[in-house]
């Protein structure tokens, strides 16, 4: 069965469709700036479950995944446009104005404004459409294209917090303040997860990255777009990756790994530097765990003295 980067690729490749690929499209705006622009798609019970969760959660993340986008580029979020079909037993509720409260709360401490949309009623499941625009300064968005052999990799945050959320959701266990800190953080990185737009921001003004994008996908598959788009290979230390502490408290090691390599929706930020350029971020939240090779197209996961190769089995939908 054909995966739907594969499908992507395929129709990249057939109408020649030079914009796609990154996580916004780069659309020219002015003489000192270029437009970016992303989509993301939430489809109840595929990538939310209503029971798992809350309504203003919900809306956070709904914003929060498109914001991630445009921290990946190196850009500054300027406004969205917010798409709901929603069964007519949600709207009989107060769940779409506590849906907005929670998408409003993170707009507004990142100055996003909502300027347009639409509403439609659906049959059964709730599906959530954000566009998200934003700006970058002309010719300087950060691609994924643009990785080389020799430069350091680095990742913002912690790996594995949020698939270890949702392990632990579906395992029964929901949201609730009164649960130990250690599982009620995991399950917050899952359901309420921060774009890192602060940190994008200061790596931007350095002006050090040769390559960017966040880990929605998990860190094997999203390295793995690196390296397939920039024509280069990766050589990760184990012993390196910034495994969320919080992961050791409920999950045995093998799972915390696994949970680290290939769990998705982190939103934390995987970039590579120049080797010359690694000490001008030295007192920045970032963690070294390795180096892009030559070797194009192969990521070599290296533990002990033993070095194996490390296939992308991050989400997919197909």
């Amino acid at each position: 069965m054909v995966s739907e980067f594969e499908f992507i690729h395929r129709i990249k490749s057939k109408y020649a469709l030079h914009r796609i690929g990154d996580d916004c499209a780069i659309l020219p705006k002015d003489a000192e700036s270029d437009l970016l622009v992303t989509a993301d798609m939430l489809v109840e019970d595929i990538d939310f479950r209503l029971d798992w969760t809350t309504p203003e959660f919900l809306g956070h993340k709904s914003l929060a995944v498109s914001l991630s986008d445009i921290a990946a580029m190196g850009g500054t979020p300027k406004w969205a446009m917010l798409t709901i079909g929603i069964p007519q037993h949600l709207w009989n509720t107060d769940f779409i104005g506590r849906f907005y409260a929670g998408w409003f709360a993170l707009a507004t401490e990142f100055v996003v404004e909502l300027v347009g949309g639409d509403l439609s009623k659906v049959p059964d499941k709730l599906v959530i459409d954000s566009i998200v625009g934003g700006e970058c300064a002309k010719g300087k968005a950060v691609l994924r294209s643009t990785a080389k052999p020799g430069d350091a990799i680095f990742v913002a945050g912690t790996l594995g917090g949020a698939a270890g959320g949702l392990r632990l959701l579906q395992n029964g266990i929901r949201f609730d303040d009164s649960l130990p800190l250690e599982q009620r953080d995991l399950i917050l990185k899952q359901l309420q997860p921060r774009p890192q737009l602060t940190l994008s921001k200061a790596l931007i003004t350095l002006d050090i990255t040769t390559s960017m994008l966040d880990v929605s996908d998990g860190l094997s598959s999203d390295l793995a777009h690196v390296c397939s788009a920039s024509g280069v290979g990766a050589s990760i230390d184990q012993s390196r990756l910034p495994i969320e502490p919080y992961l050791a408290s409920n999950f045995s090691f093998d799972e915390c790994l696994d949970m680290a390599i290939n769990g998705g929706e982190d939103l934390g930020l995987l970039f590579t530097v120049d080797e010359k350029n690694i000490s001008l971020i030295d007192s920045m939240p970032v963690t070294r765990i390795g180096s892009i090779t030559a070797n194009a197209g192969i990521i070599e996961l290296n533990h002990d003295g033993k070095t194996t190769i490390l296939k992308p089995k991050g989400y997919r939908h197909f």
